[in-house]
Parts: structure tokens; C-alpha cells; sequence
């Protein structure tokens, strides 16, 4: 699968198969992820891979949208240096980067955002940091994923939405005429 198709085919999955994620996916998943782009390559991110079923338990309990992570057989939590500047695009960026690989690698994932803007951390953030030993004073979580081996199939799709295009000014919808 070339990476086009990758991008188009993946598409958030909730439901794995009994099958557990090989030891060399996960390393392709992570280096996918250290691979993203980062602002002034500061690179805030760390992950932490979570195969234990207590703690996929756990944070499954979260909020009402991370149930899939009791399901899937390996969790990448996305955390952020909290004194970074830009720590969540780049880790939006890395996880995208591990979300389109997973898809490549013919493996299924859901993000389940924990990172709520705010001032302080959100309680299920918080909740979040503690099940995986770190500290809202050195780390923020923007996100878990969860991932397995596909037990639904989506087809791609590419949700283009052609009234949020436009060419060189807000509005303009056609492409002006060459020349």
C-alpha cells in the first residue's frame, strides 16, 4: 500500500480480533510516530506503549469514548512535554503519522482524545498521566490509540468537501483562469 492510499484508506476502528500486534509492528508504529514533523524539531513527544490488561483497563474507564482500549491488544499513549510551546501539534502530528501507519501495516486504530484545551489539565487527563506514572507538571496526554487487527473493514474515502476550498481568496470556489 503506497502512502496515498494509506492516508485515504485509514479510518478510526473500534473492534479488534483476539489477534495481539507483533513486537515489529509496534517498533514500525513508533518510528512512524518519531518521524512526524515537529516545530523547530523540538520533538515534546514521548509514547508509551501499554500492553498490560490492568492498565488498558484502566484507562478504558477514562471517559465514556475509550472503551475500545480494553479491546484493542496495544495502547500508544501520546504525551507531550507540558513547558513545550507547540507539544500538541506536534503530537497530533506524530500520531496521524502512527494512525496512517498502523493502516499500512493492514493493523486497525482509534485516537481517543484526552487532551481537553483549558488551563489546567482536565480530571480525566489527570486520571490519564497517573495510570501511566507520569505528572501533569512535566507531562500532558493528548491522546491514546488504540490498536489491533481490524475485526470491522471501512471502505476508504477521501470526505472532500469542495465549499472548503478555495483559490487564492476565501470564497473563491473555481479556480481563476489561467493566464
Amino acid at each position: 500500500m503506497d502512502a496515498y492510499e494509506a492516508l485515504l484508506s485509514r479510518r478510526s476502528i473500534r473492534r479488534f480480533t483476539a489477534e495481539d500486534v507483533s513486537e515489529e509492528h509496534e517498533r514500525l508504529l513508533v518510528e512512524a510516530a518519531f518521524a512526524a514533523p515537529s516545530s523547530m524539531n523540538a520533538r515534546p513527544w514521548h509514547f508509551v506503549v501499554v500492553r498490560d490488561d490492568a492498565r488498558r483497563a484502566r484507562l478504558s474507564g477514562l471517559h465514556r469514548w475509550s472503551g475500545l482500549l480494553g479491546r484493542a491488544p496495544l495502547v500508544v499513549a501520546v504525551l507531550g512535554r507540558a513547558d513545550a510551546v507547540a507539544w500538541v501539534e506536534d503530537c497530533a502530528a506524530a500520531t496521524e503519522n502512527l494512525l496512517t501507519a498502523a493502516t499500512a501495516l493492514g493493523l486497525g486504530a482509534c485516537w481517543v482524545g484526552i487532551y481537553e484545551n483549558g488551563p489546567a489539565p482536565h480530571p480525566d487527563e489527570v486520571a490519564c498521566l497517573e495510570t501511566l506514572g507520569a505528572t501533569p507538571e512535566r507531562w500532558r496526554a493528548l491522546c491514546l490509540v488504540g490498536v489491533g487487527h481490524p475485526a470491522e473493514q471501512k471502505p476508504p474515502r477521501t470526505q472532500f468537501q469542495p465549499t472548503k476550498l478555495s483559490f487564492e481568496l476565501v470564497g473563491r470556489h473555481r479556480r481563476p483562469p489561467a493566464g
